[in-house]
């Protein structure tokens, strides 16, 4: 009898100690798990931040390429990249197409104000100066929003790749993003500045 009544007190004291791993193992599961689907969120917050600002910029390019229009009537091709470029971006479905045609836009704009230079009296304008001040505000969020997102990216990508990051991710059906990086013309030509 003593002896049945020792068994039953190691029975239970291994059951204890099976229920404490087996809750340790699942919070382990679930905080990886939380931890995939947190970082996913977080670059997806970023990219959402990104878009909203560049939506801002594709608002202000009408009436800026307007502006300029009355002063530079020739500059037919500028205009008409910069629409494509507009236009890709509303038709793109993914965020890579987005982003290339986000740096398409961002040249072709840089060219667009550099006209002022050619163009005294469109430099005079004092909508010319409203939309460009708009637009540089726009710029330097688009700039912070870019630089969140590729952290947000950054801990994202890096999770994947980790041992067990991998096997969470894989779980969750958490991806790698792409980082929004310049264009790589912008990363081998030297901007142009004539005087």
């Amino acid at each position: 009898m003593r002896n049945f009544g020792k068994t039953w007190v190691v029975l239970i004291a291994i059951l204890i100690v099976i229920l404490l791993i087996g809750l340790g193992v699942f919070r382990w599961y679930v905080s990886g798990y939380n931890k995939a689907v947190n970082l996913e969120q977080g670059a997806e917050k970023g990219w959402a931040d990104i878009d909203a600002a560049l939506q801002r910029r594709l608002d202000l390019v009408p009436n800026l390429v307007n502006t300029v229009k009355g002063y530079a009537e020739h500059e037919k091709e500028l205009f008409e990249n910069i629409a494509k470029s507009r236009e890709k971006y509303f038709q793109s479905g993914n965020r890579a197409g987005k982003i290339e045609a986000s740096n398409e836009l961002t040249g072709f704009l840089s060219r667009l104000l550099m006209l002022q230079e050619n163009y005294p009296q469109l430099k005079a304008s004092e909508n010319f100066r409203d939309l460009q001040t708009q637009l540089e505000g726009t710029e330097n969020r688009i700039a912070v929003a870019r630089t969140r997102y590729n952290e947000a990216a950054k801990l994202l990508n890096s999770y994947t790749r980790q041992f067990f990051g991998s096997f969470f991710c894989k779980r969750a059906g958490v991806e790698k993003v792409d980082y929004f990086e310049a264009a790589e013309q912008a990363k081998s030509e030297v901007p142009k500045v004539e005087f």
